[in-house]
């Protein structure tokens, strides 16, 4: 089974060919359909050898198709200081990008 781990928005994922994976939104403009190359390659495993990046493999990249473009449940963020009569509740909704992983290589 033949796997790699990619670097994007700050995080890391291990993908595999077929893989669809939940990543921060991407600069730029996209949408639903498009390719997208991911370039900042970390580690590659075919089965039998391992490349290891330092800290990225040279020429590696993972093709993918963007699925979904949307945002994950709100999260309530609470400031709260006791004795001051100071309560602050705030909502959230982070961006993500869902992403179908096509190729290594």
């Amino acid at each position: 089974m033949e796997f790699a781990v990619i670097q994007t928005g700050g995080k890391q994922y291990k993908v595999s060919v077929g893989d669809t994976v939940k990543i921060e939104k991407l600069v730029g403009e996209h949408k639903e359909g498009d390719k997208i190359t991911f370039d900042k390659v970390l580690l590659v495993d075919n089965g039998k050898d391992t490349t290891i990046g330092t800290p990225f493999i040279a020429g590696a990249k993972v093709e993918a198709e963007l699925v979904e473009i949307g945002r994950t449940k709100k999260i309530i963020v609470v400031k709260y200081k006791p004795k001051s009569r100071y309560l602050i509740r705030q909502g959230h909704r982070q961006h993500f990008f869902k992403v179908k992983i096509l190729g290594i290589k």
